[in-house]
């Protein structure tokens, strides 16, 4: 069962668990597109996208008239999406705002991240070869921009890439912290949502769902 945190006559809004893809396609046995309208009876609309491996708060819409209007609402400056990350390394300062082009495409479009980091902290590691510690850091983040992996994106160009990001991860660290921390999966979750409802601001949140 996908939870859903709020209704409406035009929109779920739900909490996506890591590992389910969004939208169906070939080779995709469950998606939400597909799976949350057998779990209510009825065909949903996708509003916006989040990463298979991402989980958190998204938006499906009831019908297409509803769609439409949530997806603008959805890119506009009148809501805001805010990801908590667990990531590997050491961000060059404590806040601040990462302003690098992302490549889509073929196309280089521009991409903004706000970030907060919240916690810093090392894990020890042993392995055949010796042992030494891994940094890692708690990263609140907002979004000016939604562009495709662009938080994955702009972590690892400041080298603090996300833990357990198979494709724009760091490889090797991935590899230690599965067996020093078990991370199995990309540490990213889409935590708190706000989004005007009925005439006023709402905000919508879910706990970090991984251990740190």
């Amino acid at each position: 069962m996908i939870p859903v945190i709020y209704e409406n006559d035009e929109i779920f809004i739900i909490d996506k668990p890591s590992g389910l893809a969004v939208q169906g396609g070939q080779g995709i046995v469950h998606s939400v597109d597909r799976d949350f309208a057998e779990q209510t009876g009825q065909k949903v609309f996708l509003v916006h996208r989040l990463d298979k491996d991402t989980s958190g708060l998204m938006i499906v819409a009831k019908n297409p008239v509803a769609a439409g209007k949530w997806t603008k609402l959805i890119s506009s400056k009148m809501a805001r999406k805010e990801y908590v990350a667990l990531c590997a390394g050491r961000m060059p300062a404590k806040s601040g705002v990462i302003r690098e082009d992302v490549v889509q495409h073929g196309d280089s479009k521009a991409a903004i991240t706000h970030y907060q980091v919240e916690k810093e902290w090392t894990v020890p590691y042993n392995t055949e070869n010796g042992s030494g510690e891994i940094p890692l850091c708690l990263i609140r983040l907002q979004l000016e921009t939604g562009r495709m992996h662009q938080i994955r994106i702009h972590l690892a160009k400041n080298n603090c890439p996300i833990a357990g990001d198979d494709q724009h991860g760091n490889f090797k660290i991935n590899k230690l912290l599965k067996k020093a921390c078990k991370i199995k999966r990309l540490q990213l979750a889409a935590v708190r949502l706000t989004v005007p409802l009925d005439g006023k601001e709402r905000m919508f949140e879910v706990p970090v769902p991984f251990v740190y």
